[in-house]
């Protein structure tokens, strides 16, 4: 049986946990990492230009593909983490008790380790991870700043080569009111106000979702 598995929250292709469980968990998870006073690290793991191995080998074998990647990620976590199916082609891995540089050591080790076997395939198919790595309460409490900056340690993996692994770091924002009217900082601020956010989180929310719906 999969460690992970969880009537009515499963993923079809993986037997993984699906989103909707991962934020339910993820919920959870961190009010306990507080109460406990722990660290919770989570890793982002994206298979490398996984639309271009669909269009050139079909999506039966991407789906092979997927399936081979879930399944190393159960055999090579420890059994407190937690697995999930993220998206299509990206998991998420959370660890209780886990600084994020622990974290790093195992994701390290899972990434080198991974070899997608294709003995029945005409064509060798290469296939690398790359993983992004961020942390409670180091890098915030909430759900969308952890995954945001594990995503935002993932890109810099890409962009970097790929098939790599990078924690997550401290951000520099440009000053506000250098793109922003008055008017649009009082609304924001009124925002914050009423949610009990912090404005720069907002803003980023706001950016995450402009990039996402460009696809970039």
């Amino acid at each position: 049986m999969n460690k992970n598995e969880n009537v009515g929250l499963t993923d079809r292709l993986t037997g993984l946990k699906n989103y909707e469980c991962f934020i339910t968990e993820y919920e959870g998870m961190i009010l306990n990492s507080v109460e406990k006073s722990e660290d919770l690290a989570l890793a982002m793991i994206d298979i490398d230009r996984f639309m271009s191995i669909n269009d050139e080998y079909g999506h039966a074998v991407g789906d092979e593909v997927i399936k081979a990647v879930s399944n190393h990620i159960v055999r090579s976590t420890p059994e407190n983490a937690e697995i999930y199916r993220y998206s299509g082609d990206e998991f998420a891995v959370l660890f209780p008790d886990t600084e994020k540089e622990k974290a790093f050591l195992v994701m390290e080790k899972l990434r080198e380790s991974f070899n997608f076997d294709s003995k029945d395939m005409e064509r060798k198919v290469d296939v690398t991870l790359s993983i992004g790595i961020s942390s409670s309460p180091e890098d915030g409490n909430r759900i969308t700043e952890i995954v945001r900056k594990a995503e935002g340690a993932l890109f810099r993996a890409k962009k970097a080569g790929r098939n790599k692994v990078c924690l997550s770091r401290e951000e520099k924002m440009i000053t506000k009111t250098s793109h922003y009217t008055y008017e649009q900082l009082q609304r924001l601020a009124e925002l914050a106000k009423k949610e009990g956010m912090g404005e720069a989180i907002l803003l980023r929310e706001g950016l995450d979702d402009l990039l996402k719906k460009y696809d970039y």
